[in-house]
C-alpha cells in the first residue's frame, strides 16, 4: 500500500487537517486490539471521504463493509441535516465496539448499523442513495456495483477502495488470486461503464471513484 514516498507521504499528512479526537482514539484502539488495522481508512484517506462528503451533502449514505466504524463517522461529516448512513458487515465480533463509537460520536440515530451478508441486505433497501462507499470483500465488488447502480440517481458517486490492491492489479504483476482478478474485473467494467464517468486515485491502497451521468 506504501505507493507514495515516505517523506511526500508524512509532508501531506502534515499538511492535512488532524483526526478529530474521537477518530485518533478509535485509530489508536482498533491499530491495538483489532485484528488486519490496515483495513481502517486512517487520518488521510478519512479526511479525503470526510471532504468528499462534504462536497457531495448526501442526504444518504450507503457504506458496505464498515469495520471498526471510522469511515462511517468520517462521512457523516457531509451529511445534510436529518441525513442517514446505512452501514453494513458481518463480522458481528465487532458490533459492540463499533456501536460504542457510532454512540459516543452522538451518532446512533443517524447511521443505521446492520449486521450481515450485504449480498442480501442491499436488495432490501428502499431508498436513494446519493453517495456509496464500497470496502468490503473484493470478489464481490462488481456485483454490488450492478445491485446498486440503476437505483442511484444522476449524479450519485461510488466509490471503492482497495482497487490497486498493494499494486497486484497492474499487467506486471503475473499472479492471478481471485481477489486481485476481481479487483482488475472491476476497475474494468467500471472504467468502461457507459453510464458513469470515474477516476481512479492513487491515494493509499487506490480509490475508485465512479459518478453516475
Amino acid at each position: 500500500m506504501d505507493f507514495i514516498p515516505k517523506e511526500i507521504q508524512q509532508y501531506s499528512d502534515q499538511h492535512t487537517d488532524a483526526e478529530p479526537p474521537l477518530l485518533s482514539k478509535l485509530n489508536r484502539d482498533t491499530h491495538a486490539h483489532v485484528m488486519m488495522p490496515r483495513m481502517l481508512s486512517g487520518h488521510f484517506q478519512g479526511r479525503l471521504l470526510s471532504m468528499i462528503a462534504k462536497m457531495i451533502r448526501p442526504r444518504r449514505i450507503l457504506e458496505i463493509g464498515t469495520y471498526t466504524g471510522y469511515s462511517a463517522i468520517c462521512m457523516a461529516e457531509g451529511l445534510q441535516d436529518g441525513g442517514q448512513i446505512v452501514t453494513i458487515d458481518i463480522n458481528e465480533e465487532l458490533e459492540s465496539k463499533v456501536r460504542g463509537y457510532f454512540k459516543e460520536a452522538g451518532l446512533s440515530n443517524v447511521i443505521d448499523y446492520r449486521i450481515g451478508d450485504a449480498r442480501e441486505i442491499v436488495k432490501t433497501l428502499d431508498m436513494q442513495f446519493q453517495l456509496v462507499f464500497v470496502d468490503a470483500d473484493k470478489a464481490s465488488y462488481r456485483m454490488y456495483y450492478d445491485m446498486i447502480i440503476d437505483g442511484l440517481p444522476s449524479g450519485a458517486w461510488i466509490l471503492a477502495d482497495n482497487v490497486l490492491w498493494s499494486g497486484k492489479v497492474v499487467p506486471s504483476y503475473t499472479k492471478n488470486d481471485k481477489d486481485t482478478q476481481a479487483l482488475r474485473e472491476y476497475n474494468h467494467y467500471v472504467h468502461q461503464d457507459p453510464r458513469v464517468e470515474n477516476l481512479l486515485l492513487p491515494i493509499r491502497d487506490g480509490i475508485l471513484i465512479a459518478r453516475k451521468k
